[in-house]
């Protein structure tokens, strides 16, 4: 693109978003409410489960969502950044449906069908969240930057996650065997692991082996 209609396009958008968005959010990205930003967002999902993060350049995602190279510097400022948003977001809506989900629950045992329907769900229809969050992970082990945001994200989830715990417990649905958070971070253990693996064997069968995990969370989650 000419640099001159790059510039032009991303000073467009400065003086579009001035009054939502003049300050950076904590993680140093703009406001993400546009159109274009979520695209750019969804392009990266797409491409890094694809080709991973280092194939993943600017002008690649840029070309996938269909807007310049500027406008990514714009919102994100590097690739690494910009992974970190498509984790985030990604997350953000999953502890949103899941607080929606989790409204309808009245047992223990719908709460723990619930979880289970999630993990097989994620791996059949959406392995590429799975894929994202270990790119993420991996790159935060070589990136001290993103390691702070990973852990932070973690963090968030995982407390997100205890509270709705508490309030299932205080309701009486629960039973807890543990501190919430430490049950909330045994279950995301479990997802995870359970998660890595059933994508590196598809064919094989894991119906016994989220049995057994289903189990494993019966123990920490009911009398």
């Amino acid at each position: 693109m000419n640099p001159a209609v790059e510039t032009a396009e991303v000073d467009t958008f400065t003086v579009a978003v001035a009054a939502r968005s003049s300050a950076a959010t904590p993680s140093g990205t703009r406001s993400l409410s546009s159109e274009k930003a979520q695209r750019i967002v969804e392009a990266m999902r797409r491409s890094v489960a694809r080709r991973g993060t280092a194939a993943s350049t600017f002008d690649r995602v840029s070309r996938e969502a269909g807007v310049s190279r500027g406008l990514l510097h714009y919102y994100f400022g590097t690739k690494e950044q910009l992974l970190v948003e498509a984790v985030r977001r990604d997350c953000e809506l999953r502890m949103e449906q899941l607080e929606r989900q989790l409204a309808g629950v009245r047992t223990a045992e719908d709460f723990i069908d619930l979880m289970a329907q999630n993990l097989e769900q994620t791996v059949r229809e959406d392995p590429d969240f799975v894929t994202l969050v270990f790119e993420l992970f991996t790159l935060s082990r070589r990136n001290a930057e993103v390691a702070v945001e990973y852990a932070d994200l973690m963090r968030r989830m995982r407390e997100q996650v205890a509270a709705m715990l508490a309030v299932a417990q205080r309701e009486r649905i629960l039973h807890l065997h543990a501190e919430p958070e430490a049950v909330a971070e045994i279950l995301f253990s479990l997802g995870d692991g359970l998660a890595l693996r059933m994508l590196t064997e598809p064919g094989r069968d894991f119906t016994a082996t989220v049995r057994a995990g289903i189990r494993s969370a019966r123990a920490l989650l009911t009398d």
